[in-house]
């Protein structure tokens, strides 16, 4: 795999471990013991509710090697494509990346499960033909140094694949989200935010948007209401932009 400070070809379902030092320190284990106890056993169910269909079609057409964040307990690795040379798997919960490292071990791909953080990447520049956000951006501590981070090891020209929920455009709808933000959600969900600007911090980081679906997850009365979902496909620009700064604004180098 094209990845910098990882052994190369190394073995398939089994956590990559020679890394470097800076590669060691973006490792620490970002727990949320309470919340991975309850995705292990909510994750399968929420595949059986319809998430499974829209991780396959999110995934479907990619080729070549790709590096997924957040990837939890390894639900979407069954959805890879044979096209696929190689997944690089990101996940910092040290009890999900044991989930995912069983997981890797039943995929038709090659996956190979290695700790870090979405905001600093174990990965070269310009490593992967493609990267795979899931349901991620949501809980990451900071989702423009995370996106810039995509952009940073996607080769130009490679694709961002993204299923997540975003801000929602009514009023009421984005009252409520808020107020959960501000109260009890990040700390029940693993640091999950309902009301982020996705499309705006994928846009800022240097992809733009080729393709982009309104999904309706789950399929009920009164979840789209507030948690409006989006599925989508970002290209990333030949010359990336840089880190996005504090303010929002983008700095070039």
């Amino acid at each position: 795999m094209p990845v910098a400070g990882l052994a190369a070809g190394g073995p398939r379902g089994r956590e990559l471990t020679a890394m470097s030092a800076e590669q060691r320190r973006a490792r620490a284990d970002h727990g949320h013991p309470c919340f991975a106890r309850f995705y292990a056993w909510a994750g399968p169910l929420m595949d059986r509710g319809g998430l499974a269909a829209h991780r396959a079609e999110l995934l479907a057409g990619l080729t070549g090697a790709v590096i997924e964040v957040g990837a939890g307990s390894g639900l979407s690795f069954g959805h890879y494509p044979a096209a696929v040379t190689g997944v690089v798997a990101v996940e910092p919960e040290r009890r999900l990346r044991s989930a995912a490292v069983a997981a890797a071990k039943r995929a038709r791909v090659a996956v190979y499960v290695v700790g870090g953080v979405a905001e600093r990447l174990p990965a070269a520049d310009e490593s992967f033909d493609a990267a795979v956000a899931c349901l991620v951006l949501c809980t990451v501590a900071d989702a423009r140094a995370a996106v810039s981070e995509l952009a940073r090891v996607v080769r130009p020209g490679g694709q961002l694949r993204f299923f997540e929920h975003v801000a929602a455009s009514g009023p009421g709808a984005s009252r409520v989200q808020k107020l959960l933000d501000a109260s009890v959600w990040p700390h029940m969900f693993g640091g999950c935010h309902l009301s982020r600007d996705t499309m705006t911090t994928v846009g800022a980081a240097g992809f733009t948007v080729s393709r982009l679906d309104q999904v309706r997850y789950p399929d009920t009365r009164l979840a789209p209401l507030f948690i409006p979902h989006i599925r989508g496909v970002g290209r990333r620009f030949p010359s990336p932009r840089k880190a996005v700064t504090d303010d929002g604004s983008v700095d070039r180098g």
